[in-house]
């Protein structure tokens, strides 16, 4: 009777906590676009921002007052929030609807971070779990260091390193786009059409299409995914550390249980709690990295176009995509709250 009066109460608390987390979202995210509309306004109006020069002012006049830029400041806020609620993000200077671009941008983002959450976690965590198994030894150091070097480099930077090296000097893999230009023209006649090229590539069942979307995916997968490898790898070995340290783990030695499974069935799965936490947090950031990683490789996503619109001065088009990640953050933040709440029972109360 006790054992499911407290299984109960540790739901109920689970609840609570969960969904006092849900309504965090909506003043999160309301802060986020608001903060998003009034620095776009801080500009100028862009129409102006994106036309003058190339319109006499007669006609900038007509088109803000067809966008309604003419009127009140709050009356624009208003509509935008609305718009926001329907799912309407804006239009672009060349009239296309901002939801269409990140329906199909948006895809092309998707994958690359998908791609360099692979690299990450391949490279960041066994690697922190070897540097915790080797403390203060010469591949500790070595690690280390790595991992700060990781961190600290410009993504842009180490895209053009990875380029020079793998594309220029050796030749073995393509220095930029999402694919081949054959295959990019085969793939747009898929159906049904993803916009992932790796999906669309298997959904079109020519292995040497896949081949050819992989070898591209490699580069710019490496130049984002080593920034947060390397926060995985001091993440890890920093915890790993501290749990070996705990009394469960030091009872489990007494048992006379290896180094080896203390460290993988008793410490290591705690150790993991940060490194989840904060997993949700470094996909946001890659959707931020993916603006210079995208213009390094050519690979034409969401930060692609985003830094095409503002080479243009297209402010409503850089507005409705800044608000579509503000949103993005908010709802990963909520997610990562849900799985460390099942991973990590204290934090429920």
């Amino acid at each position: 009777m006790t054992t499911r009066v407290g299984e109960r109460s540790r739901r109920a608390a689970l609840a609570r906590y969960l969904a006092v987390r849900f309504c965090l979202i909506i003043p999160t995210a309301w802060i986020l676009v608001t903060v998003v509309f009034f620095l776009m306004r801080v500009v100028g109006d862009p129409i102006s921002a994106s036309m003058g020069g190339r319109l006499t002012a007669e006609q900038i006049n007509e088109r803000k007052e067809a966008a309604g830029l003419n009127r009140p400041l709050l009356s624009q806020y208003w509509e935008y929030l609305a718009g926001l609620l329907r799912g309407d993000f804006g239009r672009s200077a060349d009239n296309r609807e901002i939801s269409d671009v990140i329906r199909v941008d948006g895809a092309a983002t998707l994958e690359l971070v998908f791609w360099a959450l692979l690299v990450a976690f391949a490279v960041g965590i066994p690697l922190g779990r070897y540097a915790a198994s080797h403390r203060d030894k010469a591949a500790d150091v070595a690690l280390r260091l790595f991992a700060i070097l990781a961190y600290v480099a410009p993504v842009f930077f180490v895209g053009l390193l990875l380029k020079l090296l793998f594309a220029v000097e050796l030749g073995w893999l393509p220095a930029g786009g999402r694919a081949s230009a054959p295959v990019e023209l085969a793939l747009q006649h898929v159906s049904p059409k993803t916009n992932i090229m790796i999906v669309d590539a298997i959904l079109y069942g020519n292995l040497d299409y896949i081949g050819d979307v992989l070898k591209h995916a490699v580069l710019p997968a490496l130049a984002l995914g080593l920034l947060t490898a390397g926060v995985f790898l001091r993440l890890v070995r920093v915890n790993l550390l501290q749990t070996l340290r705990s009394g469960y783990v030091e009872a489990a030695r007494a048992r006379g249980l290896s180094q080896r499974v203390v460290t993988g069935r008793h410490a290591f799965r705690n150790a993991m709690i940060p490194v989840v936490t904060v997993m949700g947090l470094y996909i946001a950031m890659h959707l931020g990295g993916a603006v210079l990683t995208e213009t390094t490789f050519e690979w034409k996503g969401l930060g692609y176009q985003l830094a095409e619109y503002l080479k243009a001065r297209d402010f409503i088009a850089v507005q409705g995509i800044v608000a579509f990640i503000a949103l993005v953050v908010a709802f990963m933040s909520f997610f990562v709250d849900v799985v460390v709440a099942l991973i990590d029972p204290r934090v429920r109360f």
